[in-house]
């Protein structure tokens, strides 16, 4: 990529950036996201407003990429704590023209979240659930230190498939 990327926090007024980029994360990506395309586009600004202010409050972080010579939201990764001890990775996506690891992005985003969290919880673990039919996801967490923890869960959209749990201990 010709032009770089900075790291920010996402903030109410970033709800039009989150919108657009969530439903183009829907039409790309429709098994990672446990909602549809359709009931997104459906959403009233007041929903984009409360979803963006949600990544601000105390206890979640949402993070965007975003490209530093246009201004556009190029991927973008979350995270809250559970009532357990542990955080869960959510609203993991980048656009296509930036994926892999040659430029950094995906481990640029994934470094800020897993900082946070182990600021929040040094002992506690970075959760994630991950559609079985994703390898190429399943691949990045294993290389980022993730393991399975043998737990699955049933795709909210379709009970028939699963989701893997993966864990990255923090302690």
């Amino acid at each position: 990529m010709e032009s770089g990327f900075d790291i920010v926090r996402i903030a109410e007024n970033d709800w039009p950036r989150m919108r657009e980029l969530r439903l183009e994360m829907l039409a790309d990506t429709p098994l990672a996201f446990l909602e549809t395309l359709e009931n997104a586009r459906r959403e009233p600004e007041s929903e984009w407003r409360f979803r963006a202010a949600r990544t601000a409050r105390e206890g979640s972080l949402g993070l965007a990429a975003v490209d530093t010579s246009t201004g556009a939201w190029l991927g973008t990764m979350g995270a809250y704590l559970d009532d357990k001890g542990d955080a869960m990775l959510v609203s993991v996506y980048v656009t296509p023209a930036w994926r892999g690891t040659a430029n950094g992005l995906t481990d640029a985003l994934l470094d800020g979240v897993e900082a946070w969290v182990r600021a929040a919880i040094p002992e506690g673990r970075l959760l994630l659930h991950v559609h079985e039919d994703n390898p190429r996801a399943q691949a990045f967490y294993v290389r980022r230190g993730y393991v399975a923890t043998g737990r699955t869960i049933p795709y909210p959209l379709d009970r028939t498939q699963n989701e893997l749990e993966m864990a990255l201990p923090l302690g």
